[in-house]
């Protein structure tokens, strides 16, 4: 299992922050990055994800994005709505053309979404999950996200209740913003390259089990996977295939009591993934980490593998990923790595997408 440690300069300076936090990249790919462990996505690894493919068979990757049904796993995340636009103050689906010009025979449909950008199958943008941290050193922790972009200057937020929520009104405007770390800095990338599977639910099955370093080395040594610097590492744990099964009802209890999930507690867990020098962490689960996070006293982030790595490291989490049918195959053919294709969609200022992702193999 081969690992590339990251190297981590102490005297890189940014006019953001005077110090960064422990364990941190902030600063190692620029002053001014907002593409993290993305930038390790190379002409190179694409290469080594191309070479992978040996039959020219495809996955989706993606769950059908009005699942997992209901807003159990998130309460404030609400499954996609569509609607016709209007056209000449008609619903605009199955709209005959001929009612413009009667020697017209088109029949056309177009319609709006009202989206979670969360909700499903997604990506998280750097400016998903930012800390408290005392970048300038005076004493006063300030909100702030990856490489020392702040709230409120880089990341907008409105202050009045009234202008969240999905909006009464179809053309009520954006109210908020990213104007740094926003999801098209990854889409820019293209997010394409090699990527390698963990077969957690192979291993572990369907019971709810928290996953720290020495369980996941045992586990990708019992598979001889190796992980390199700038692959996409995908955690396949069985919990997607079991929300395709609930047809849209998921039961909250099944929901929180099954499938691997990381222990973003674990400190070794949390090292490996510094120095592995993976570009992006993946799962078929809701958040990757477990969710609570292993209780412990004092001043810390709830989302401790969040923090580490989209707040410290810059690394793009993916979650809700459906990988149960790619993880069969790739384990029939004793293989675990493949070609992926992952963009987000390239939406200004969101901190969150959904994509479909594809694995070539």
């Amino acid at each position: 299992m081969r690992q590339t440690c990251a190297t981590h300069s102490d005297d890189i300076t940014s006019p953001r922050w005077k110090k960064r936090p422990t364990g941190s990249n902030w600063g190692d790919f620029g002053p001014n990055d907002q593409a993290g462990r993305m930038n390790l996505l190379t002409p190179q690894k694409v290469l080594q994800g191309m070479a992978e493919v040996k039959e020219g068979r495809t996955f989706c990757l993606s769950l059908p994005l009005d699942f997992p049904g209901g807003n159990v796993l998130n309460e404030k995340r609400h499954a996609p709505v569509l609607r016709p636009t209007l056209r000449q103050g008609q619903p605009n689906m199955n709209y005959l053309v001929q009612t413009e010009n009667a020697e017209r025979t088109d029949v056309v449909c177009d319609d709006l979404a009202i989206l979670y950008l969360q909700y499903s199958t997604q990506w998280d943008s750097l400016a998903h999950i930012g800390q408290l941290f005392d970048a300038n050193e005076d004493g006063i922790p300030e909100p702030v996200f990856y490489n020392g972009y702040r709230a409120h200057i880089d990341v907008i937020s409105p202050h009045d209740p009234s202008d969240a929520g999905a909006p009464k009104q179809a053309y009520a405007g954006s109210t908020s913003t990213a104007r740094a770390l926003g999801i098209e800095n990854m889409a820019e990338r293209s997010v394409q390259g090699r990527a390698v599977m963990v077969d957690l639910q192979h291993h572990l099955g369907e019971t709810r089990t928290l996953v720290g370093y020495d369980m996941l080395m045992r586990v990708m040594e019992a598979d001889h996977v190796e992980i390199e610097s700038g692959d996409m590492v995908c955690l396949h744990t069985g919990f997607a295939q079991l929300l395709l099964g609930m047809n849209k009802q998921p039961k909250a209890g099944m929901m929180h009591d099954s499938c691997a999930v990381l222990d973003g507690r674990d400190e070794k867990l949390l090292q490996w993934i510094t120095g592995s020098g993976l570009a992006a962490l993946i799962a078929d689960n809701y958040a990757v980490e477990s969710i609570p996070a292993r209780h412990v006293c004092g001043d810390c982030a709830e989302l401790p593998l969040h923090e580490h790595c989209l707040f410290k490291l810059g690394i793009h989490l993916g979650e809700l990923w459906h990988l149960t049918p790619l993880a069969n195959y790739l384990r029939a053919k004793k293989r675990s790595r493949f070609l992926l294709t992952a963009p987000p969609l390239r939406l200004p200022g969101a901190v969150g997408s959904p994509t479909t992702p594809i694995a070539t193999v």
